[in-house]
């Protein structure tokens, strides 16, 4: 489990991103931080259905967030 500070900080760019997100109509979850560092999301919305998701969720949410948490190592989808 990671520690509240990097909980905080992923948490908070995950907010910053979320416009990009609803402009679609989608949206994310924020799941937890796993022990590797991974951040799990469940992409919900249009975002949840978009054959398009794995390349947001990569391309995306795991480039911007990385910029602000480089200690996060991956993001994954979680159904």
């Amino acid at each position: 489990m990671a520690d509240e500070a990097l909980t905080s900080r992923v948490k908070e760019t995950l907010e910053a991103f979320r416009p990009q997100l609803n402009a679609d109509g989608g949206d994310m979850e924020f799941i937890s931080i796993d022990e590797d560092n991974k951040v799990h999301l469940r992409l919900t919305g249009s975002c949840g259905s978009c054959p398009m998701a794995i390349m947001t969720l990569k391309m995306g949410i795991e480039r911007y967030l990385k910029e602000t948490c480089p200690e996060i190592s991956e993001v994954v989808q979680d159904q």
